[in-house]
């Protein structure tokens, strides 16, 4: 549990690989919540190969849900979080590179304006999942 939201992790088989996942999506929640003023209700990292692969769900506030209700409202809310992304795509960046060891050669996200989940993608500089595997075998 980080900052009152649950974050899941690959369990005792992850090993090394859940533990970074563990650490990358701790990480972008408390930065997300500092912020905004509030974070995602849940989320998840996926370690696939060269990709790092963040799934964030309950990602909308209040009022991003009440605008949500209109087609307008929906353009808002996707133009705001292309703004606010773009803004921290370097501090999010860090993160992955700092928790992976790895150089983050770019990164990419999308936002549901119907479920509130948000989908952030991070194309690392090698394939950090064989290289974990070879170091736990």
């Amino acid at each position: 549990m980080c900052c009152g939201v649950g974050v899941e992790t690959a369990g005792p088989q992850g090993g090394r690989k859940g533990q970074i996942e563990s650490a990358i999506t701790g990480a972008m929640i408390h930065y997300q919540a500092s912020l905004t003023g509030h974070g995602p209700t849940e989320g998840r990292t996926y370690i696939l190969e060269d990709m790092v692969i963040v799934r964030f769900k309950g990602s909308l506030s209040r009022m991003e849900q009440h605008l949500a209700q209109q087609f307008e409202g929906r353009k808002l809310i996707k133009e705001m979080r292309v703004v606010l992304r773009e803004g921290s795509s370097e501090e999010l960046q860090d993160i992955v590179a700092r928790e992976t060891g790895c150089r983050v050669v770019s990164s990419h996200s999308d936002i549901s304006t119907r479920t509130g989940e948000r989908i952030e993608i991070y194309v690392l500089d090698r394939n950090l999942e064989r290289e974990l595997r070879r170091r736990s075998d």
